[in-house]
């Protein structure tokens, strides 16, 4: 038997399999679909980027630069309502899957149309070790 939590938990780990084929697949459009109309990143050392297109637009040349493919790693998901909060690792990977970058990140999500979609995206690298 599912509880709810072990649902939405499926549910945001789902999603995150979709990032990472989008992201395998360098499509950046894939990765922005994946995305409310309102969509915000915060990534580390930039501006915030805001929209479908400015996700596009950031996702690309992250891919334009040489990122390969991403691991997600959920630890956590707490759902209020149509928001979801997930925690997690990430892995940034290069050629051969090497290792550029790894992680943590927050992501606010909420039900767009039926479908969990990214809303709020934060994420900081680890101390190089």
């Amino acid at each position: 038997m599912q509880t709810a939590e072990s649902t939405i938990t499926d549910e945001i780990k789902t999603q995150c399999r979709e990032f990472e084929n989008a992201f395998a697949r360098g499509d950046a459009a894939g990765i922005a679909s994946l995305y409310t109309q309102n969509g915000v990143i915060l990534p580390s050392g930039s501006d915030i980027v805001r929209g479908k297109e400015g996700i596009r637009q950031f996702w690309q040349g992250a891919i334009d630069a040489g990122i390969k493919a991403c691991r997600l790693d959920t630890f956590d998901v707490e759902q209020v309502d149509n928001t979801a909060i997930e925690m997690g690792y990430y892995t940034l990977l290069g050629d051969g899957s090497q290792a550029l970058d790894r992680g943590k990140y927050l992501v606010v999500w909420k039900k767009e149309a039926g479908d969990w979609k990214l809303q709020k995206d934060i994420w900081n690298s680890n101390p190089a070790s």
